[in-house]
């Protein structure tokens, strides 16, 4: 069964920082890849950054330098360090398991079930 779980979100001025978490399912996060998705509004979900299960990563353009991912299979959990964060980074953030060796903004997530979110808001 697929469980995801994320965390950590909140109210952030610009060039602030948050940490999010996301908690997996075991079957699932050994074995996959695994990506942050966000949704602002009235925009479809987009893959800002993905781990492979040996920690190579990808990332948007948008994120590339201020957003770092990471993971501890031990914990089968993964985490998205965002610094520096602009009012456009404002969105619900999501983690999926994701392909291995694809990556875009359009990236599907290996599973159709999704977590509940956790809300980023970077405002004044």
């Amino acid at each position: 069964q697929v469980q995801l779980v994320e965390s950590g979100g909140g109210l952030v001025q610009p060039g602030g920082s948050l940490r999010l978490s996301c908690a997996a399912s075991g079957s699932i996060f050994k074995i996959n890849a695994m990506g942050w998705y966000r949704q602002a509004p009235g925009k479809q979900r987009e893959l800002v950054a993905a781990i492979t299960s040996g920690g190579s990563t990808n990332y948007a353009d948008s994120v590339k330098g201020r957003f770092t991912i990471s993971r501890v299979n031990a914990k089968n959990t993964v985490y998205l360090q965002m610094n520096t964060l602009k009012p456009e980074d404002t969105a619900v953030y999501y983690c999926n398991a994701v392909p291995d060796g694809v990556f875009g903004p359009n990236t599907e997530a290996r599973y159709d079930y999704w977590g509940q979110g956790t809300q980023v808001t970077v405002s004044s």
